[in-house]
């Protein structure tokens, strides 16, 4: 496990990238600030060990998710599905940091990864580009693997537990946020769905039932959300 040790983080999306405004700090100097953050936020801080989760379940519903497990730092390619792998590939794998938790009542499971990569601020567009407009990111052969840690809730947590994901390519930071999620009793499931088709209202598959798509993105959201205060934070120091 990571320990003490120091990870780091980065950002998305409006946070950085306002209209206009003296102050504003310009995308490509943000985007390169967030790249060199992954080895600097203490890990409690990328990955806190308590999630809270106003109205993220379904129907609204309150949710609170415990970490249960932090891989070590490492490479990409066993964290992926072969395809999912190769997609991602032209971006460049620099840095992959993965956690897993659970929910309050240890029933479901959710892994949440971030792909650091080697891409420039073109290349990062390019490619989440392909995936928004080729539905990469819905494909059930492109799925994440979630991160099983040994005598955690998570143990039984492998590919074919996989019930629900999400993956989102930012554009301010050369960063991929996935988040997978699952049955913490290692039941498999024959029909994975992606988080936005399973949190629809009225969906009847067994992830959007048990509301594992709500889980999949609620945490990726959280997660996201600090890196953008991380960011935030760090274009913020005067140099």
């Amino acid at each position: 496990m990571l320990g003490l040790g120091l990870l780091g983080g980065a950002a998305t999306g409006t946070l950085l990238t306002g209209d206009g405004g003296s102050g504003t700090v310009s995308a490509r100097t943000a985007y390169h600030d967030a790249g060199e953050l992954w080895h600097s936020i203490p890990v409690d801080r990328l990955f806190p060990p308590t999630l809270k989760g106003e109205g993220a379940g379904p129907g609204g519903a309150d949710r609170t998710w415990t970490r249960v497990a932090v891989a070590p730092d490492s490479g990409c390619t066993a964290a992926f599905d072969p395809l999912l792998y190769k997609a991602l590939r032209p971006a460049g794998c620099l840095r992959l940091l993965r956690a897993t938790y659970t929910d309050a009542t240890q029933s479901q499971v959710t892994t949440v990864g971030l792909m650091f990569t080697k891409a420039d601020l073109e290349a990062t567009k390019a490619l989440r580009t392909r995936f928004t407009e080729q539905g990469l990111d819905r494909r059930t052969d492109l799925m994440p693997r979630p991160y099983a840690a040994e005598d955690t809730v998570a143990a039984g947590f492998g590919d074919a537990q996989r019930a629900s994901w999400t993956l989102n390519v930012l554009t301010d930071a050369p960063v991929v946020v996935y988040a997978v999620s699952g049955f913490a009793d290692g039941r498999t499931v024959s029909d994975p769905e992606p988080a936005a088709e399973a949190m629809k209202p009225g969906a009847t598959t067994a992830p959007a039932q048990a509301g594992l798509g709500h889980e999949a993105q609620g945490v990726a959201d959280r997660i996201e959300r600090g890196l953008r205060k991380a960011v935030q934070k760090s274009t913020e120091q005067p140099s």
